[in-house]
């Protein structure tokens, strides 16, 4: 459950646009009503075009910002202390490209709407109390206060049910309890006012120290952006290599015999499905015919594999014969001739 979190919390963003467009609504017709029986001595909070999109904006923000965080932070902790099991992942991901990027720019755009909103709720201090900001921040304690519930009882489930409290489900228990307390405690002090302006720099400063400690956390767990495009690099030999692998396949089911070398696989599919090259030397794949039976598939690779259920591409992983160490390296493959055979039509 803790993995797929950050996949739910991105469910929220449109909720949050539907939830914000009704309440704009309710506010507006709210508005016009109370303009036509506004007692005189009274003073309303009126939302306007501004603060709607404002708070629009920067709870859009919040959430995707702490889905991206948390998709890290979860990513770097199945990288340094993978979990042990027969199952695969297929929502993993050992990329921290995406994460990084929205982490990047989304942070100073947060923290600049922030800085907005506190600057007109300094001059109009009842803007504060409108509909659109108390809704979508109650919201966000609503949310808050459900993730660090379910969070305490997944850790107690595992308690009493004998389930391993390894380090890495511990981290990530740390990891959401952190996060999203401090959401809720922001936010309640922001309800219940409490809020100065240095305290808001404080909560800026260490949302900075954060997001920084995990980009820099994940460059050292991970490698850095060279070492990933390095990876991507192998992982796109690979899928070449299972590609010629199926074409040789399909050359023996309809022949009956392995081709003696690439230009004759090249031949076989009349150029239709011509065999790759190596995307980053430029170069040819070797494919060398080593018996009836069996041949070699070989590359040049950058980096060791890391068989693990992260890999940003499951078919990378699903087999073990396509695990590789560093440097010049062969796949021996071998054909089944019993698979191939064909039967004697019977009468």
């Amino acid at each position: 459950m803790l993995n797929y979190l950050p996949y739910i919390l991105y469910l929220f963003v449109p909720l949050i646009i539907l939830v914000a467009i009704v309440v704009g609504i309710v506010v507006f017709i709210n508005n016009r009503n109370n303009t036509n029986n506004m007692d005189p001595t009274q003073i309303k909070p009126k939302a306007s075009a501004k603060d709607f999109f404002l708070n629009l904006g920067a709870f859009i923000s919040l959430y995707v910002l702490v889905g991206n965080l948390l998709g890290l932070l979860f990513t770097i902790i199945n990288t340094a202390y993978p979990k042990i099991t027969n199952g695969y992942n297929y929502f993993g991901s050992s990329s921290i490209s995406w994460p990084v990027a929205t982490l990047v720019v989304l942070l100073p755009i947060f923290i600049l709407l922030m800085w907005f909103l506190e600057k007109s709720y300094r001059v109009e201090p009842e803007m504060q109390n409108s509909l659109i900001h108390r809704g979508l921040t109650y919201m966000t304690l609503f949310i808050s206060g459900c993730v660090v519930a379910g969070d305490l009882i997944t850790v107690v489930y595992y308690f009493i049910d004998g389930q391993e409290l390894t380090t890495g489900f511990l981290l990530k228990v740390i990891v959401l309890l952190v996060i999203f307390t401090s959401l809720f405690i922001y936010y309640i002090s922001d309800l219940r006012k409490k809020l100065t302006k240095n305290s808001r720099i404080v909560w800026r400063i260490t949302a900075l120290i954060i997001v920084i400690g995990s980009i820099v956390w994940g460059f050292a767990v991970l490698g850095s952006p060279r070492t990933q495009r390095l990876y991507k690099y192998d992982e796109q030999k690979v899928s070449d290599l299972q590609n010629i692998n199926n074409q040789v396949t399909s050359f023996y089911s309809n022949k009956g015999t392995l081709p003696q070398d690439i230009r004759e696989i090249n031949s076989y599919q009349n150029n239709y499905y011509p065999v790759k090259v190596d995307s980053q030397t430029q170069k040819s794949y070797e494919y060398m015919k080593t018996s009836n039976t069996t041949y070699n598939l070989c590359a040049e690779f950058n980096k060791e594999s890391v068989a693990d259920k992260n890999s940003t591409n499951f078919l990378f992983i699903s087999n073990g014969g396509w695990t590789h160490p560093a440097g010049h390296y062969c796949f021996t493959e071998t054909i089944n001739p019993n698979m191939y055979s064909k039967e004697v039509p019977r009468y």
